[in-house]
């Protein structure tokens, strides 16, 4: 049986497919029809509900996810909060008079999800700087009111949260969310344990692993796909520990790409930076470094970044766990090293040494909530005194089947001073790297001049950034979006 609270009330869940998503049943099921579709796939925000979750200090608070892609069984032990739930006592939480004085709504088909964003900021203590406040709401779209008086709503209320009743719903303790769900002939499970993992699949082989489920929610929306037995791996706690291993950072492959983003600025800067454009924020409060990884993609975010930071990759099964490279782990478009039974459990990033620079290139149609056509990240070390490139990895997506490095690029430059002449003749080498494909996001032609374009691009930052180093980790990130 699934349990979870909304609103304050427990709900008991029998005889529902697995398969059945958080937003459908919360509006065929519960009446909560104020929580609404319009995309289907994560982009728009009118689904958005808020969640009680933990942080990586162990600590409650609301993060606001997307219900239209979120498996109902993933909700098990939760707590959720939708728009009606908000007014208590008469009185309208804070969030939603702030949206009526500001004239936050128009046609207010948008309003339900700005609100459950806002009410999640309403209890975040880090909205500090604009561009984190323009992060929480990036995720929902308005085609009414031109943003300015939501955002003065968010304004007013970010981070204003204490003493009500919300607040302290988030110091009840943390609950069990193990589960064994079976309707049917469809099962969904959430382990607690690694060895519960895989007892699991003695009985179940065939089953699909998940974590956050913003790509497998996608097929069950858009492409219709019923799956038989799914697992998901939110809840192990090997999974989803964030260390310091003195020479290296280690994250779990489950942890939320929230909170590696949030790790990630002061530790990780180029993966950060990365991050800050790679969704929505409901998205990034589901979506986790492992699935991002696991999917394979040719454009996927974050490989091209941890294959320039020369991260490893830890693979683990029944049988122990294994290490391999990151440029290592993609084989084939879709198709990685991973083995039967086998899941990636964390990945371990070496800590940068002083004077090197870390950079990230993301080109996409759109600023945010948008595929890349290109991407680039860069590792780049150049000898102070001589000037000379001691070491570089050029590691691109979206110009191959998988994520890939330039190595006849790096030839190029590796060993030389790092001048625009030698940047510029080692420019015409990416032909010899790549032999892109043309798609509906970009040409062959297209792919290959920006790929220039961002190398080129890199060595100008290098110049304007190079008496500005952060002082911890003398390193920079640059990331440059075009339309």
């Amino acid at each position: 049986m699934i349990e979870f609270y909304l609103n304050d009330r427990l709900v008991r869940v029998r005889n529902v497919s697995p398969n059945t998503t958080l937003l459908n049943f919360l509006r065929s099921e519960l009446g909560q029809t104020g929580t609404k579709e319009g995309c289907a796939e994560g982009d728009c925000g009118a689904c958005t509900v808020a969640v009680k979750m933990w942080t990586q200090e162990n600590e409650g608070t609301y993060r606001s996810i997307n219900s239209c892609i979120v498996p109902l069984p993933s909700m098990h032990q939760r707590r959720i909060y939708t728009v009606e739930g908000l007014k208590k006592k008469g009185e309208y939480h804070p969030v939603q008079k702030a949206m009526v004085e500001a004239l936050g709504s128009q046609c207010g088909y948008c309003t339900p999800g700005f609100v459950m964003s806002l009410f999640a900021a309403c209890y975040r203590e880090d909205l500090q700087e604009d561009w984190q406040k323009e992060d929480q709401i990036c995720g929902n779209l308005c085609r009414c009111t031109g943003y300015r008086p939501i955002r003065d709503a968010l304004n007013k209320t970010a981070g204003t949260g204490g003493g009500d009743h919300f607040q302290k719903i988030l110091s009840t303790p943390r609950t069990s969310r193990a589960l064994s769900y079976h309707n049917q002939e469809e099962a969904f499970f959430i382990p607690t344990s690694l060895d519960e993992l895989w007892k699991v699949w003695e009985i179940a082989p065939a089953a699909t692993c998940f974590s956050g489920a913003t790509d497998l929610g996608l097929e069950i929306t858009k492409k219709r796909k019923r799956f038989g037995t799914l697992i998901s791996l939110e809840e192990i706690p090997e999974l989803k520990t964030i260390e310091d291993q003195d020479t290296h950072w280690y994250l779990g492959a489950s942890v939320s790409l929230s909170d590696i983003e949030s790790f990630s600025q002061e530790n990780i800067p180029s993966l950060a930076r990365m991050l800050r454009y790679f969704g929505g924020r409901q998205i990034k409060n589901r979506a986790t470094l492992g699935g991002n990884i696991c999917t394979a993609s040719p454009i996927g975010d974050t490989p091209p970044v941890l294959i320039a930071l020369d991260a490893e990759f830890v693979l683990c099964s029944r049988l122990g766990s294994r290490v391999v490279r990151a440029e290592e782990f993609f084989e084939d478009y879709r198709k990685t090293a991973l083995q039967d039974q086998e899941i990636l459990a964390a990945v371990r990033i070496p800590k940068l040494p002083l004077g090197v620079y870390a950079a990230s290139f993301k080109v996409s149609k759109r600023r945010e909530l948008d595929i890349s056509a290109v991407s680039l990240s860069v590792f780049l070390d150049v000898e102070a005194q001589t000037g000379i490139v001691r070491a570089l990895r050029l590691a691109y997506g979206g110009m191959a089947a998988i994520p890939k490095r330039a190595y006849k690029t790096e030839a190029q430059l590796v060993g030389r001073t790092w001048t625009e002449e030698h940047v510029v003749h080692a420019l015409m080498s990416i032909r010899d790297d790549f032999a892109p494909l043309s798609d509906h996001r970009a040409s062959a032609w297209y792919r290959t001049q920006v790929a220039r374009n961002l190398l080129l691009g890199l060595y100008h930052e290098t110049l304007s950034h190079q008496n500005k180093l952060p002082p911890r980790h003398a390193s920079t990130l640059i990331l440059e979006q075009n339309s």
